[in-house]
């Protein structure tokens, strides 16, 4: 019995606060972009899962501070990778 590398298993992604933020914005903006940068309805679809999810595990968004949060984020994100 072969495996089907195709079925519908969930996949698991760990990120920090800090990446999780910075991820969340960025698929807001793409997601509000006009440019519609996808290629099959599923993609968006799947955005929207993923949005939806961001929003329910992240309280920063609703915050009055959002853009210092989301300022302060992004610069642990690039330091940490910084080096």
């Amino acid at each position: 019995m072969t495996s089907d590398p195709m079925n519908d298993d969930p996949v698991v992604l760990r990120l920090s606060k800090s990446e999780a933020l910075v991820f969340f914005e960025w698929l807001a903006v793409l997601e509000s972009s006009p440019l519609h940068p996808f290629n099959h309805p599923a993609e968006e679809l799947v955005l929207w899962r993923i949005v939806g999810r961001l929003e329910s595990a992240l309280v920063e968004p609703f915050a009055p501070n959002y853009k210092e949060l989301l300022d302060s984020a992004r610069d642990r994100v690039k330091s940490n990778f910084s080096g």
